[in-house]
């Protein structure tokens, strides 16, 4: 489901005939690509909390952690901080799903708010436009005994926008499409 409602929104970026790679991003087709890329965004935040509730089945969690991975561009990391260490460990985008379904807590709820740009797309010398999406995290766990852990971070998403293309009904149709890049920790507080 929520597959084909990407590939609807990108058949909207794309517009009504065939997008040549040498066109520029129009105000109009910017702003469907922003709306897009906050979309995605809000998306992993809703699989974030899917997969480290301990709630939810493993099955269902293994099931949300393979779309989480398909917001992603291959080789993104995602960084993990702590108030009670200064040091911010990176971890592939797979493997930090992995750890977060692993935490040893048995009650976890992740909250994502203040969702916004900070940086407008600019275009890279291989052809694809970069932008940043800054997030807040509000991370809250506690275990059996009682023993609680909570923090605020402010995170930086890359967001990358590129040309590709599609087959439709036999016709090549050309897409901009959004992936997301690495998740950096900007600065964690209490």
């Amino acid at each position: 489901m929520v597959m084909r409602k990407y590939i609807f929104i990108v058949l909207i970026l794309c517009g009504a005939y065939g997008v040549t790679a040498q066109d520029k991003i129009s105000p109009e087709r910017k702003q469907a690509i922003d709306s897009l890329a906050l979309e995605k965004v809000r998306d992993l935040s809703r699989y974030i909390s899917i997969i480290g509730d301990k709630d939810t089945p493993f099955s269902e969690a293994n099931r949300v952690v393979d779309r989480a991975e398909e917001l992603f561009d291959d080789g993104s990391e995602i960084g993990v901080s702590s108030i009670n260490r200064s040091d911010i460990n990176y971890y592939k985008v797979k493997q930090y799903f992995k750890r977060l379904m692993a935490l040893n807590y048995d009650r976890v709820s992740i909250k994502w708010f203040n969702i916004q740009y900070i940086s407008d797309l600019e275009l890279q010398p291989d052809g694809r436009y970069v932008g940043v999406i800054t997030i807040y995290q509000r991370f809250e766990a506690q275990t059996a005994d009682g023993m609680k852990y909570m923090d605020t971070t402010k995170k930086d998403i890359t967001v990358y926008v590129e040309r590709k293309q599609t087959q439709i009904g036999g016709r090549l149709i050309g897409f901009w499409d959004v992936l997301l890049g690495d998740i950096r920790v900007t600065e964690t507080n209490t």
